[in-house]
């Protein structure tokens, strides 16, 4: 009897470790599968994004190199135009207004495709010259604060100007917000990002749900992946919105 007891215990423990290396096997695969995935996700999000911004730098250049000179050499032509009545002469005024309206928006735009304030003077100087246009040209009032020598690297500092101005856009199109405050600090070894308005507030959950109705947040979701970042979306109606993103620094 004492044999057999044991019999059934040596074929009960093979069987638990069987089990054991099958269920570990598929733990692993799994897990493998789910990184390769992961991974996939990333080089194709950080494909699509070098790819938008390879698209801004090129229009931003046809913009400056063959528009801009365009447009100049057409309010110089404007300009030396001789009007022989007073109805000339309105007309010539008017027209000269509409082309410095273009040449502004035409600028705005310009610096939006390729803010080269970026690239010369790193990211917390290009956030407050973006903050200083919109504060000029909207009724919103931003606010930036941040800690001084943040250390990131280029591709870092792109997505997070992206993201800022992405989160500013979205504020001004759709929260009919007042204020919206801009933090940036570090803090444990993670860089802090918080982005709270005073407006009406949105549904995260259902923007979130369906892609196509929130492309400004798919945009942001992106950029914080490519960062390793986290991101967490407070709202609620009439209450405003809180952005809140912790990246880790490397």
């Amino acid at each position: 009897m004492h044999s057999t007891q044991t019999e059934i215990l040596s074929i009960v423990i093979t069987v638990a470790v069987f089990l054991g290396v099958i269920i570990f096997y598929m733990i692993y695969t799994f897990s493998k599968q789910h990184h390769k995935i992961t991974k996939w996700q990333e080089a194709r999000i950080k494909a699509e994004i070098d790819t938008l911004e390879n698209e801004r730098k090129r229009i931003a250049s046809d913009l400056h190199d063959d528009i801009g000179p365009m447009l100049s050499a057409i309010k110089l032509h404007v300009n030396h135009v001789e009007p022989v009545s007073e109805e000339e002469k309105n007309v010539i005024e008017k027209s000269g207004k509409l082309i410095d309206e273009v040449i502004t928006h035409f600028r705005e735009i310009a610096y939006d495709l390729l803010p080269n304030t970026l690239i010369r003077k790193g990211l917390t100087t290009a956030i407050t010259e973006f903050i200083n246009k919109m504060n000029e040209a909207h009724a919103l009032q931003i606010d930036f604060i941040y800690d001084d020598n943040l250390q990131l690297n280029a591709e870092s500092e792109l997505n997070l100007y992206r993201i800022v101005q992405e989160i500013i856009h979205n504020t001004l199109k759709h929260a009919q917000a007042s204020a919206l405050t801009i933090q940036l600090n570090k803090k444990d070894g993670h860089l802090v990002f918080t982005a709270s308005d005073n407006g009406k507030g949105f549904d995260y959950d259902s923007k979130n749900a369906v892609p196509s109705s929130g492309l400004g947040l798919l945009n942001i979701h992106n950029r914080v992946a490519l960062l390793n970042g986290k991101l967490t979306v407070k709202s609620e109606s009439f209450k405003g919105t809180t952005y809140f993103i912790l990246i880790p620094l490397e």
